[in-house]
């Protein structure tokens, strides 16, 4: 654990605009370490350990936040917005580094907080729901014209023909003697085996473009104006990459949308709701039906399915490999997650013609 007197330290480290006065922690942290920083002037800062064992190239996702919030806070002024509370502000180390990287080998990083801001866990209304749609629609829409290469800061991430790669690798393996138990939820992974790599695909032939993508668009990462309630920014930037845009819809369905809890061991209780697909497509689309290409605007459904399959054998493959990646409450807890996302695949399948409808619906 970490001392008060060490955090005030690494504080110093970076251009504030007076000295620290307070470092306290924010948030249940479960990949950074985050901390709220008070300082002398009264402007305050959030600091956060960046893990690197998630994130192994911290200095080029640095470099990503960096170009991706200075384009924005770009845009943001030509349109007479507030570049300060609509986008993310990268506090530069004293001289000029991104990051600070302690004598252990921690990496810190710093941006300013944003002030009359709140966020939400979970959207559990379609009003929000349409309020997150638009957000991350806004935000693919300022970064249509971006154009500075980023770096890829986890590996294959939603790249289905990587996981393949990991999964064939983790059944070989067995590492924690699972397999043999797991053959009818291995079947659903290779099942739909050939329907997702087809979908992939078309995003590496270029049939489906790459943009820039958030891959995480959960609503905690959405930031609201406290008293208006409208979208501020999206934060929490560290996977910030390029893939296709169809990443950040279908993970966002699979969040927005899920009746039951990620970890649900009532099965009943979980399914898609179609009013919130209905609420956050109107949203995003808002903001993003005149500039999707054909084909994204054909695959936008199927986007959502995609990500949660890939959330099924995710889950799957880390209690194959014996619970080596996501934090876990009791030995079973993937198999139950696993179990979760696939009723969740299912409803969604179950309803698949009526997501695409609602889509074109949306379209008009």
């Amino acid at each position: 654990m970490i001392g008060n007197k060490d955090l005030q330290d690494i504080v110093s480290m970076f251009s504030t605009e007076s000295a620290a006065t307070s470092v306290r922690p924010l948030g249940p942290g479960f990949i950074n370490d985050t901390f709220i920083v008070g300082t002398e002037s009264g402007r305050r800062y959030i600091l956060q350990r960046k893990n690197h064992n998630v994130f192994p190239d911290i200095p080029g996702m640095m470099q990503n936040i960096l170009s991706v919030t200075e384009h924005l806070k770009k845009k943001i002024t030509e349109e007479g917005g507030d570049p300060m509370r609509e986008a993310m502000t990268v506090v530069k180390r004293t001289d000029g580094g991104l990051y600070y990287k302690d004598m252990s080998g921690n990496y810190w990083a710093m941006t300013v907080f944003i002030e009359g801001s709140v966020t939400y866990e979970s959207a559990d209304t379609p009003e929000l729901a349409f309020k997150g749609g638009k957000g991350i629609g806004k935000f693919q829409t300022m970064l249509a014209d971006f154009t500075t290469p980023l770096n890829e800061t986890i590996k294959g991430f939603h790249n289905i023909r990587w996981r393949f790669t990991q999964w064939d690798e983790a059944l070989r393996r067995d590492a924690a003697g699972r397999v043999k138990n797991l053959s009818e939820e291995i079947g659903w992974i290779e099942s739909r085996r050939k329907e997702m790599l087809d979908f992939w695909t078309l995003v590496e032939n270029g049939a489906i473009p790459t943009r820039v993508t958030h891959n995480d668009t959960k609503i905690s990462n959405i930031l609201f104006d406290k008293n208006t309630n409208d979208v501020l920014c999206v934060i929490d930037l560290d996977t910030c990459m390029s893939s296709t845009s169809l990443n950040d819809f279908g993970d966002a369905i699979r969040s927005y949308t899920n009746t039951g809890k990620e970890d649900d061991t009532d099965l009943s209780r979980v399914s898609m709701s179609p009013d919130m697909f209905r609420a956050y497509t109107r949203g995003y689309l808002s903001q993003r039906k005149d500039s999707l290409t054909e084909c994204e605007k054909e695959y936008l459904a199927f986007s959502a399915r995609y990500i949660t399959y890939e959330q099924v054998l995710r889950f799957l493959m880390d209690h194959i490999d014996g619970d080596t990646y996501y934090k876990t409450a009791y030995p079973e807890h993937n198999l139950v997650r696993t179990r979760a996302q696939y009723r969740l695949l299912q409803s969604m399948e179950s309803q698949y013609g009526a997501m695409v409808d609602t889509v074109m619906e949306c379209l008009r």
